[in-house]
């Protein structure tokens, strides 16, 4: 079984895919850590490195492309990325949401950051996304018409997501 799971910063997309290859027994892909490990390798912060991505549209192209055909030789795998659900063929395309406080909250914590500074980042990197998204691929990604599911993960554990995801799982096998 393929399945594409996506989200915005925040959302709980990375921490819900690790759980749910686990309990799954299906590895996973992410392209939140390979867009990280890219800025990384340049010396850059996120932030530092979404600028680049929308003057140089190759980057983005390189982690679709990589996701995608990923997913084609594999059987069984989840990836874990904003635009998977566009560009890997999958059995289950879901959307994982939270409210900007909540994901601003989350990303504070996880990154011991003060809370306005997460604010701006995220609002700075959502706008940078959403622009390069429609510039190089034509996608707007206000449009939810892709995904299979959308659950929000502001009132529920990780483990908790996961498990809702099981039983959606069960009853479409």
């Amino acid at each position: 079984m393929i399945i594409t799971i996506s989200g915005l910063p925040g959302a709980g997309t990375t921490t819900i895919t690790r759980v749910l290859s686990r309990k799954l027994g299906i590895p996973f892909i992410s392209a939140g850590e390979v867009f990280r490990q890219m800025a990384a390798e340049k010396g850059m912060n996120i932030l530092e490195f979404s600028r680049l991505a929308e003057e140089d549209h190759e980057i983005d192209k390189e982690i679709d492309k990589r996701q995608a055909e990923m997913a084609k030789r594999a059987d069984n795998l989840i990836v874990e990325g904003r635009l998977s659900a566009y560009f890997v063929k999958a059995d289950l395309k879901i959307l994982i949401i939270a409210p900007f406080d909540v994901r601003a909250e989350r990303i504070s914590r996880r990154e011991s950051k003060p809370r306005k500074v997460v604010e701006d980042e995220i609002r700075r990197r959502e706008e940078s996304e959403a622009k390069r998204y429609m510039e190089i691929h034509g996608i707007d990604i206000e449009d939810l018409q892709v995904y299979d599911i959308i659950l929000n993960s502001a009132h529920f554990k990780p483990e908790e997501i996961t498990n809702i995801i099981i039983k959606i799982i069960e009853v479409i096998k």
